[in-house]
């Protein structure tokens, strides 16, 4: 069974990638993850153009369901990036896809630029987080002008470095959210962010568990969700623009039905916290028992499968 696949230009030994936010801060973790832990790629945490102190904690909460974090994106910034990568870069077991993020379409180009010089494989554009709209309001994903606005003043200063765009659930069609980033220069997407914003509340205080009192939904209970902003954003754009397929991914099957939907990349998260850091080589483990039982051959195979059938019937 082949696992592996060339997407604009750079090659992936496998589907499955580090998640943006699990584990992505230094350099070490990363090697981990990649060297031993199995991932096709890995993602950085959001890097800011300047530090960004986030929110205080308690920030997580997680059951076997789902995890709400309201982290607030916390960052240090280019410089301290600058370390990391570079030391991952030393030795790079799998390729490298760099998060940003910014509070503004100006800065968004501005961040992009101070990352480049690290040699990123992908940039991964955060447009979607859900836990800094109290600071600076509605995410940019929640506009089609506004998005593809982002879009194309990041795309104007990238240069021969891909530009994914990571979208949020939480719009009336992520499809419209897709097709106005792909025309402004997209090259592939990240589907999806954290959904929500969500509450738990502590029985005893009867106060929010999060010291923000909401924060974005992970875990297996978005899958679905995630699965049907994977198959509309494919539909959208013709399946033309490659994408990372994120949420609620924990099994080799729960993988391979993002494929059919129309990811050609797996974004894993929530589940190295369940399942371990190794958790990218059990799903391709698993991804291969199930190929291997239903004779497919390439991982390709897979990908848009779900449309091919809907298109024959």
């Amino acid at each position: 069974m082949n696992l592996s696949q060339t997407l604009l230009g750079v090659t992936f030994e496998n589907p499955t990638v580090l998640a943006s936010g699990i584990l992505g801060i230094t350099a070490s973790t990363w090697m981990r993850v990649a060297a031993k832990g199995g991932a096709g790629a890995i993602t950085t945490k959001s890097i800011w153009l300047h530090e960004h102190k986030g929110h205080p904690n308690p920030t997580v909460i997680s059951t076997e369901h789902w995890t709400l974090n309201a982290v607030g994106v916390p960052d240090a910034g280019p410089e301290k990036a600058k370390e990391e990568i570079g030391a991952y870069n030393a030795q790079k077991p799998a390729p490298l896809i760099v998060n940003i993020i910014a509070e503004s379409v100006e800065n968004y180009a501005k961040t992009a630029e101070a990352v480049l010089p690290f040699h990123p494989d992908f940039l991964e554009v955060n447009i979607s987080c859900p836990n800094v709209e109290d600071e600076f309001g509605k995410p940019f994903a929640c506009s089609a002008p506004v998005a593809a606005s982002v879009t194309a003043a990041v795309k104007a200063v990238a240069g021969k470095v891909p530009v994914f765009i990571k979208l949020s659930p939480n719009v009336l069609s992520i499809a419209e959210i897709a097709r106005a980033c792909a025309k402004a220069g997209a090259d592939g997407f990240t589907v999806i962010n954290t959904a929500g914003p969500g509450m738990a509340i502590d029985l005893k205080s009867r106060m929010p568990i999060l010291s923000n009192k909401v924060g974005g939904i992970s875990g297996p209970a978005i899958k679905p969700l995630a699965i049907r902003c994977v198959a509309d954003v494919y539909a959208a754009t013709n399946g033309c623009c490659p994408i990372i397929g994120t949420g609620g991914v924990h099994t080799g099957e729960d993988a391979i039905e993002m494929l059919l939907a129309g990811a050609s990349l797996v974004g894993i998260g929530t589940a190295v916290w369940k399942r371990g850091m190794d958790v990218f080589q059990k799903v391709c483990d698993e991804m291969t028992a199930w190929c291997d039982a239903e004779g497919i051959k390439d991982v390709t195979e897979l990908i848009g499968g779900m449309h091919k059938v809907i298109s024959k019937r």
